[in-house]
């Protein structure tokens, strides 16, 4: 049930048709938690059952879709996500790349214009195991590691220039924390691992996928479903369905921008930089002095790197007097992108 497929470079291909600028908003929101899932969605969007799943298919063969399923937020049951970055030498780049990659818990992986060339993040269940992962990549490689752990997260989410998605009234919203308020921790157990293993990959396209995911723990569907909407109330699953390719959409332009912000108002700041479109993850993360003294971090998106520019400079106004400097460093290449995986 594997959706993992080769990383690629980013490209302006032709964006989605309508029918599946629209398939992909709806299933963007969520799938919701029903025995048939698919049909409930085909049936709102004027298709057949069978027709969705192969158009789901085809858009993870072609790169449009990263995966489809499950979205864990490992940091509520006290994992940790640690942003960090290489300058390797070019005639090194793809050993590197290797090395780096041929850890599981490095979730994504991409090249950037910066001398810190290679930009990784690793996922692990504890800040030790992705301590101990940071040391092994700095051993293997010989290369010094900035490694900046995820300190307050402000916004997660591509806002797609298409119609809202409707949320299945199956599926609850999931709980987010308050600015200030310390994420609530949910303690796994054997049978969450279990089911987070059988899902991290993405769900089976099948008419039944909470049966097919049941069949392989040796549970009910049912079980499967329940569990999986308390882990959306706990927020330890932000949401189940389909997770673009922003390139793939005709956002080719990528760009990660940093910001030296007064530690004074870099939170309350952070949030309106969060809410701004075009903007899909605004994380507060450490400085490390005396080479790198940004601490808030805002990935842009558009369709030309003179878009993100303006972009760019709209979070410098909104900044203002408190921020002393910046940078944008672009996407070149996307090396590795899949998501959490649990290490045993």
């Amino acid at each position: 049930m594997s959706q993992r497929r080769p990383a690629t470079a980013p490209a302006s291909p032709p964006p989605p048709d309508s029918a599946d600028t629209r398939l992909i908003a709806r299933l963007h929101g969520g799938l919701p938690l029903t025995d048939r899932p698919f049909a409930d969605v085909a049936a709102g969007l004027g298709i057949d059952e069978e027709t969705l799943l192969e158009r789901l298919r085809e858009l993870l063969a072609d790169g449009t879709l990263s995966r489809f399923g499950p979205l864990y937020q490992i940091e509520r049951a006290g994992g940790c996500f640690v942003l960090a970055a290489l300058a390797v030498p070019e005639p090194r780049f793809d050993a590197v790349t290797q090395q780096v990659n041929a850890h599981p818990e490095v979730a994504h992986n991409y090249r950037r214009e910066h001398a810190l060339n290679m930009w990784f993040v690793v996922a692990a269940e504890s800040a030790d195991a992705a301590s101990a992962v940071l040391a092994r990549i700095a051993a293997e490689t010989g290369l010094p590691v900035l490694a900046l752990p995820k300190e307050r997260e402000y916004h997660v989410e591509l806002r797609l220039p298409i119609d809202a998605p409707v949320r299945h009234a199956a599926t609850p919203a999931p709980r987010r924390a308050t600015l200030g308020e310390p994420p609530a921790m949910t303690a796994l157990n054997a049978s969450d691992r279990a089911l987070i293993a059988a899902t991290q990959g993405g769900l089976p396209l099948v008419a039944r996928p909470y049966e097919a995911v049941g069949a392989m723990l040796g549970v009910p569907g049912e079980t499967v479903r329940a569990r999986l909407a308390q882990m959306l109330e706990e927020g330890l699953v932000r949401r189940i369905g389909a997770v673009p390719n922003h390139y793939r959409l005709g956002f080719s332009a990528n760009g990660m921008t940093v910001w030296d912000v007064d530690d004074a108002r870099i939170d309350a700041l952070g949030v309106r930089v969060g809410a701004l479109a075009g903007v899909s993850h605004c994380y507060r993360r450490p400085r490390r002095l005396p080479d790198w003294p940004y601490n808030l971090f805002a990935m842009v998106h558009g369709r030309s790197r003179a878009e993100v520019e303006r972009q760019a400079r709209a979070i410098a106004q909104l900044l203002g007097a408190a921020c002393r400097r910046s940078d944008i460093l672009y996407s070149t290449a996307i090396l590795k992108k899949t998501g959490l995986r649990l290490v045993d």
